[in-house]
């Protein structure tokens, strides 16, 4: 395979995965759940450009022009990441191969960037630890990025299929 070829393929599985955990998203909101708010991400790393690091609250800082779309494409730029992460760790062969165990443990520890670095620094504390329910949080994180690691399969394996 092309590195070019690897390249792409990374992306569209990143790509993939994030619209896996972007459908189970919209299901939590369609059953009444509140789920992550994307303005406050793009609040977030549009403040890091601005040298913010870390806020008291996310919601309270200064709202940045586009956040929403800022948020959104920040989403994505993670999800090709840490399908980058899953392919350097596995090889690249694991795109023509796919197998489900690897793609899972990627997901699954991919949820210490919310809970140790992102919640901590908009507010939240390590781990929700600042919301009202910090122990239903972490457990809906996890459950999040274990669907984004299933993702991670679901789009390597549909990706694999339609190349042949």
């Amino acid at each position: 395979m092309a590195v070019t070829e690897e390249i792409a393929r990374v992306v569209l599985v990143g790509v993939g995965a994030t619209a896996v955990m972007d459908a189970w998203l919209m299901l939590l909101k369609h059953m009444g759940v509140q789920t992550l708010n994307f303005a406050f991400i793009g609040r977030w790393v549009g403040h890091l450009f601005r040298g913010t690091f870390a806020h008291p609250s996310i919601g309270k800082a200064q709202p940045i022009p586009g956040e929403l779309a800022l948020g959104w494409l920040t989403h994505y730029a993670i999800g090709i990441a840490f399908a980058g992460l899953l392919v350097a760790l596995r090889g690249t062969a694991w795109m023509q191969d796919p197998s489900l165990l690897p793609a899972l443990a990627v997901g699954i520890c991919t949820v210490a960037a919310p809970l140790f670095v992102m919640q901590p620094a908009m507010g939240l504390g390590f781990a929700a630890s600042r919301t009202p329910a910090p122990l239903k949080s972490c457990a809906r994180s996890i459950t999040n990025h274990t669907i984004f690691g299933l993702g991670l399969y679901l789009s390597a394996v549909a990706i694999d299929w339609m190349s042949r």
